[in-house]
């Protein structure tokens, strides 16, 4: 039963990280967790990966930021290092180049990822051209990030996907039987997806089978389906309780909420394409904090030049060190 369970987050690991990245306002960890998955995504889709392989390099990511500080590395430098990692290890391996050149497409003002009115109508093919050196420069930190990554997870890039596994369950259940039941059986390939890109790490802290039950009860509940269950606490015939499915459940309808939220807050935040550390660093300064080391202190009481002398100061003790 190995192959279909996952190595989850740890008490100890999910306090980690809340201490470690508790001086990120909670905002900014979710707009940066969603922005990374979604390139993440959509480069995927422009490599033509399968989804199985782009969903691996999703939970590898975010077990990897499980482990380091959000701010060590760029987060468009994790996405395609996690991607480029996990593909190699499969049947779909791609070529530095090409991840190199989906990214700089993805990252240039023509990206698809740019919310609408801020997109070009006629995309610039110079916009995303990628020199020879930019290319070179690209591919390095790619191949250092990978080291990084395999280093961090202890070489554990195991991961089991709920997707086969709700399939099953689905024909179980009887959902699987003919053409007029296929709409639930993409909706909940579409909760699992969405979950990729969940902040709360769904994939991190629960296993397949409970994300797969959750999706098949969230799917079934949507009002343009409206399928009918079992009276009976069918979701324990999966090793699934209802406190825990409860949770899940919430955890997946909340996802739409949660990005229209950020959509909102900030809008026009990105505007090329992808949300960077300067664009953080840029915010938090804006909010009278900074960011030294993957944590901040208030500054709202400084000028320029005194932050300039604090970053200069703690320069110097870096290099000291």
């Amino acid at each position: 039963m190995a192959h279909m369970t996952n190595p989850l987050a740890t008490v100890d690991q999910l306090y980690r990280r809340t201490s470690s990245y508790g001086a990120l306002p909670s905002d900014l960890q979710d707009a940066i967790f969603f922005a990374t998955q979604s390139l993440t995504q959509a480069a995927g889709l422009l490599l033509r990966l399968p989804q199985s392989v782009t969903a691996q390099a999703s939970v590898v990511l975010t077990r990897y930021w499980l482990e380091d500080s959000l701010l060590a590395n760029e987060f468009s430098d994790v996405s395609a290092a996690s991607l480029f990692l996990v593909a190699k290890l499969g049947a779909h391996p791609c070529r530095p180049r090409d991840v190199c050149n989906v990214y700089a497409y993805l990252l240039s003002p023509a990206s698809p990822l740019l919310r609408p009115k801020l997109s070009p109508s006629e995309p610039d093919p110079s916009s995303y051209y990628l020199s020879e050196s930019a290319y070179a420069a690209f591919q390095a930190r790619i191949m250092r990030l990978e080291a990084r990554i395999l280093y961090t997870l202890s070489f554990d890039t195991h991961v089991a996907l709920p997707h086969s596994l709700a399939v099953t369950y689905l024909q179980a259940l009887d959902f699987c039987g003919d053409s007029s039941r296929a709409k639930i059986t993409r909706r909940v390939i579409a909760y699992l997806n969405s979950a990729l890109l969940s902040p709360q790490m769904l994939y991190l802290t629960h296993q397949p089978n409970a994300l797969a039950v959750a999706a098949i009860y969230s799917a079934a509940r949507d009002p343009e389906i409206s399928a009918k269950m079992p009276e009976c606490p069918w979701w324990e015939v999966f090793d699934v309780d209802r406190e825990e499915l409860g949770f899940l459940v919430v955890g997946m309808r909340s996802l739409e909420g949660l990005v229209r939220k950020l959509q909102e807050d900030f809008n026009g935040f990105n505007k090329n394409g992808m949300i960077t550390r300067d664009d953080i660093n840029t915010e938090m300064i804006r909010r009278g904090l900074k960011i030294t080391n993957g944590t901040n202190t208030g500054t709202g009481d400084m000028d320029e030049e005194e932050l300039m002398m604090r970053s200069l100061d703690a320069r110097a003790e870096r290099m000291d060190e």
